[in-house]
C-alpha cells in the first residue's frame, strides 16, 4: 500500500456562511414538519379515543396487526382447506 502525505483542508469564510444557510433551511423545514405531523397526531388521537368509546371492539392481535400495518391476506382454498375437519 502506498502512503502518502496528508492533504490540507481549509475552512473560508464562505464555506461557514453555505453550512449555516444550508442548516437554518433544514431547521425550518423540519420544524414545519414536526408541526404538521403533530397537528395530524392530534386528530389521528381524537379520533382513536372516539373510536375506543364506539361498539367496535378488536381483538389484541387486530390491535397489535393495524399498529404495525400488517393486513393479513385471506388464506386461498376451498373445500379442501377443510378436509381436516370434516366440513362437507
Amino acid at each position: 500500500m502506498l502512503r502518502r502525505k496528508p492533504t490540507r483542508l481549509e475552512l473560508k469564510l464562505d464555506d461557514i456562511e453555505e453550512f449555516e444557510s444550508v442548516r437554518k433551511e433544514l431547521e425550518s423545514r423540519r420544524k414545519q414538519r414536526d408541526e404538521a405531523e403533530a397537528a395530524v397526531g392530534g386528530e389521528e388521537a381524537a379520533a382513536a379515543a372516539i373510536g375506543a368509546l364506539g361498539t367496535e371492539h378488536k381483538s389484541r392481535e387486530q390491535l397489535i396487526n393495524d399498529r404495525i400495518g400488517y393486513k393479513p391476506q385471506p388464506k386461498a382454498g376451498g373445500r379442501t382447506a377443510h378436509f381436516g375437519t370434516f366440513e362437507f
